[in-house]
């Protein structure tokens, strides 16, 4: 689905992504409203938006969906600014291309996203890490892993075969001990934690 208040972005991208074998367009909204009342009622699996989309604005409008069961993984489709995209991960969006990018790039970044990867071309994840992975416990860890991979908690609590209230206190333990406030900064860690250092070959 696609949010832009520009009616010619809006067009020229659903031009682009239906010509994309790979995707299917379910929606157009020129609104974060009109984007919420649909992705309520019709699956979506990947959103694109702009983050300042009227009225609500991409920030509340992120923060509002990632509160609904299956909730569309939000792809914000913004300003070349140097801050955004850790602005955009922050708020616990999954991706972020610039409109100065090319067509590709947004399209890759859709299809990433749709697979459980967080896409943040211009972002050092490792910026945000003080290296705590190493304090977490082995079921801390299992669940950062399992976490990485989009899953819910109702999903969590299956997986690991634990209740979601368990699952609950050990995300709490694990957002404390790695200082985030949300799952897409944990997810970003674990990413984190996987790469290379600057100073590796």
């Amino acid at each position: 689905m696609l949010a832009d208040s520009n009616p010619l972005v809006l067009s020229a991208m659903s031009q682009i992504f239906e010509r994309d074998s790979r995707f299917s367009l379910v929606a157009t909204a020129a609104t974060a409203e009109g984007f919420l009342g649909t992705a309520m009622r019709v699956p979506v699996k990947v959103g694109v938006i702009e983050w300042n989309l009227p009225a609500l604005g991409g920030a509340k409008l992120i923060e509002v969906l990632r509160a609904q069961e299956a909730a569309p993984r939000l792809v914000v489709y913004g300003e070349d600014r140097a801050d955004l995209p850790r602005v955009a991960m922050a708020a616990g969006a999954a991706g972020f291309t610039p409109r100065s990018a090319p067509v590709e790039t947004l399209l890759e970044t859709c299809a990433s996203v749709a697979e459980g990867k967080m896409v943040f071309p211009y972002v050092d994840v490792r910026e945000l890490q003080h290296d705590p992975i190493r304090t977490l416990s082995r079921k801390e860890r299992t669940i950062l892993e399992a976490l990485s991979k989009g899953l819910t908690n109702r999903q969590l609590a299956a997986e690991l075969e634990i209740s979601t209230n368990t699952v609950k206190f050990h995300l709490s333990n694990l957002y404390d001990k790695l200082s985030v406030r949300n799952r897409a900064q944990a997810i970003a860690f674990y990413y984190a934690s996987r790469m290379p250092s600057s100073g590796d070959p």
